[in-house]
């Protein structure tokens, strides 16, 4: 096993707006924000997701409730970055009773989270700020979460409204 596999995952939150999930569990929004510092100090990086992305595409990417690998929700129907940032477009499976639950909670605004878990592979701290910039991140999964960490995120459209990100 690498040293990279023994580093503790991590999970950076982001907060989705529920009043734009669709009947059926799909909904899109940002999973990570580019340059903006998170509550833990945390700035991604553009590009810091490429890597990861292009190795495990969306079926390697699990969608997860709170980071419980014990309850997946759903599945991610794509990823990609623009210039903003981690762009999700995920549906949840409405055979399994807790993504019921989960659904009705986003669609009445009760849960609003999206974050990461990921494995930092390049980052850089800068002592004065007390920043630590995220260059390049293994992607595991992005988790439905009740607190997020980087309120900058939102869900932007349902199925039946999906758009294309404008990559940068």
């Amino acid at each position: 096993m690498s040293d990279l596999h023994r580093l503790p995952l991590e999970s950076k939150l982001l907060p989705l707006q529920p009043s734009r999930i669709a009947v059926d569990g799909s909904f899109e929004g940002y999973a990570s924000l580019f340059r903006i510092p998170d509550l833990g100090k945390d700035v991604v990086e553009p590009g810091a997701f490429r890597d990861s992305i292009a190795r495990r595409g969306p079926s390697g990417v699990k969608l997860l409730w709170q980071h419980d690998p014990a309850e997946p929700l759903g599945r991610w129907l794509s990823l990609a970055e623009d210039s903003r940032g981690l762009f999700v477009r995920g549906k949840l499976s409405l055979a399994v009773a807790r993504a019921r639950e989960i659904h009705a909670l986003m669609r009445e605004g009760a849960i609003d989270g999206l974050s990461i878990g990921f494995r930092p592979e390049k980052a850089r701290n800068e002592p004065r700020s007390g920043l630590r910039r995220l260059e390049r991140v293994d992607l595991w999964e992005v988790s439905i979460v009740t607190f997020p960490m980087l309120p900058q995120a939102r869900i932007s459209a349902v199925k039946t409204a999906f758009r294309k990100p404008a990559f940068a």
